[in-house]
Parts: structure tokens; C-alpha cells; sequence
């Protein structure tokens, strides 16, 4: 596991991440990846640049987590990096060809990794590694 199970330390290494990239500090390799997923989304600068960064976020509001948005980029990456699920590494380069766009790829490829642990949640189960490679597939084909 990248990181731990602490939220707000979580929280605050995406902002120490966000700073050191805004203050053009040197990273380390993770907080390389951290800084270039956050520099994706400028909607959440303010987020992880803030004071609050124990603020709860409520779907029931109609909120995103920008820290579970941005957890679901970088979790897409490293199955990407290790192809884990076995094949997910052809299904990232054929989105990315589709869309011709990386973000708007793993955005697809965050669905369809949302509704699978969504669903493992939901029947106290492992995640399904071949539902979610064929949701994947269903993005190329």
C-alpha cells in the first residue's frame, strides 16, 4: 500500500506534495506523482493548498472528494505501472488512443474502477479483478 490508513496524513502529503511543486522544491518520486495529478485538477488547488484539510466532503451535498478523486487517478497509475490486473496496461493504452487525452482516460478507467470496489464494499467481498478488466475492456472496444 502507497499510503497509510490516516486520512489527514494522507491529506497532508498531498499538500506538502502541492507545495514543494508550487515552490518548485525537489520531490521525491511519489510526490511527483501526487504533484502531477493535483496539477490536473485545478478545481481542488484550493483544497489541498487550504487550512482545512480535515473538511469532510458529502456526496449527500453533491460534493467530490477531491482527495478520493485524486487517490482514484494515482491508484489507476500504479495498475497501470505493474499491468495488475493482468491486461490493464493495453486497456490504458487504448484509451488513451481513443481519447487522445490521458486525464479524460483515467477518468473513464475511474468509473469503472469506482463501481468495482463500490460493489466489493457493498458485499464485503475483494474487489472482482475480471468484472472490472471486462468494464475496462467495454472502454476500448
Amino acid at each position: 500500500m502507497i499510503f497509510g490508513q490516516d486520512r489527514n496524513e494522507l491529506r497532508k502529503m498531498y499538500a506538502d506534495a502541492w507545495a514543494k511543486r508550487c515552490e518548485e522544491l525537489p520531490l521525491s518520486p511519489l510526490e511527483t506523482q501526487i504533484a502531477d495529478v493535483i496539477e490536473m485538477h485545478p478545481e481542488y488547488h484550493a483544497d489541498v493548498s487550504g487550512e482545512d484539510l480535515e473538511r469532510d466532503y458529502s456526496p449527500d451535498g453533491g460534493q467530490t472528494n477531491p482527495f478520493l478523486h485524486m487517490g482514484l487517478h494515482l491508484g489507476i497509475r500504479e495498475q497501470v505501472s505493474t499491468n495488475r490486473p493482468a491486461g490493464i496496461a493495453a486497456v490504458y493504452k487504448a484509451a488513451a488512443a481513443r481519447t487522445a487525452d490521458i486525464h479524460a482516460a483515467e477518468h473513464e478507467m475511474i468509473e469503472c474502477l469506482a463501481e468495482t470496489l463500490w460493489e466489493a464494499q457493498n458485499q464485503n467481498t475483494a474487489p472482482d479483478e475480471q468484472k472490472y478488466l471486462e468494464r475496462l475492456r467495454h472502454l476500448a472496444g
